[in-house]
């Protein structure tokens, strides 16, 4: 994916305006204000606030799927489980305004273009969980009297729970660890235990 490194100083002022003003609180103005720009010097990387979101949920999509398509299958599915969701935490911790931008119920009001990428970063991430637990089920270590495509739905909400607090704490607790406890949780959860 390309992308200048003005472009990116945009996208992430964009996403720190959202994380303090929310979806609302994005305009041009605000965005030039925030970089110390003119509006025009914006309008000369993107025509509108749409492409700008769009540009940012892009960016996002690829280094997900970057980061999950690195992730080495050990054959031991419940660490690969763990590793999902560390590699996201370590991700978002790293890059927090993301957190706030692909969360943001107005953003998703904005336009089919913005819930069309908001949809491809689901599926993105979803297919590679989906993996983890259908191997899971395969071998016989997750319960099998839920289908994957549920269980994969059930652990990200839980994950998406989880950055919603993270965000509303100010990103002032250990998100790390945080996750790491919730991997913890669910794999109790799914785990298959014979009678």
């Amino acid at each position: 994916m390309e992308i200048t490194p003005r472009q990116l100083e945009i996208i992430e002022a964009t996403g720190k305006i959202i994380t303090v003003s929310g979806a609302n609180g994005l305009t041009i103005k605000n965005l030039a204000k925030e970089m110390q720009f003119s509006e025009s010097a914006i309008y000369r990387h993107f025509s509108s606030k749409e492409e700008i979101i769009v540009m940012m949920l892009k960016y996002l999509k690829n280094n997900i799927g970057k980061i999950l398509s690195n992730l080495t299958k050990t054959g031991d599915v419940e660490k690969d489980f763990e590793t999902f969701f560390n590699k996201l935490s370590l991700y978002f911790k790293e890059n927090p305004y993301y957190v706030v931008v692909v969360f943001s119920e107005g953003l998703m009001d904005e336009s089919d273009k913005i819930n069309d990428e908001i949809s491809g970063l689901m599926t993105v991430t979803s297919s590679h969980l989906e993996q983890i637990l259908q191997e899971g089920q395969k071998k016989g270590i997750f319960i099998q009297s839920v289908s994957s495509n549920d269980l994969t739905m059930i652990s990200l909400a839980t994950f998406k729970l989880h950055m919603f607090n993270w965000k509303f704490n100010k990103f002032k607790f250990n998100l790390i660890e945080s996750i790491g406890k919730m991997s913890a949780s669910l794999l109790a959860l799914l785990r298959h235990n014979p009678d």
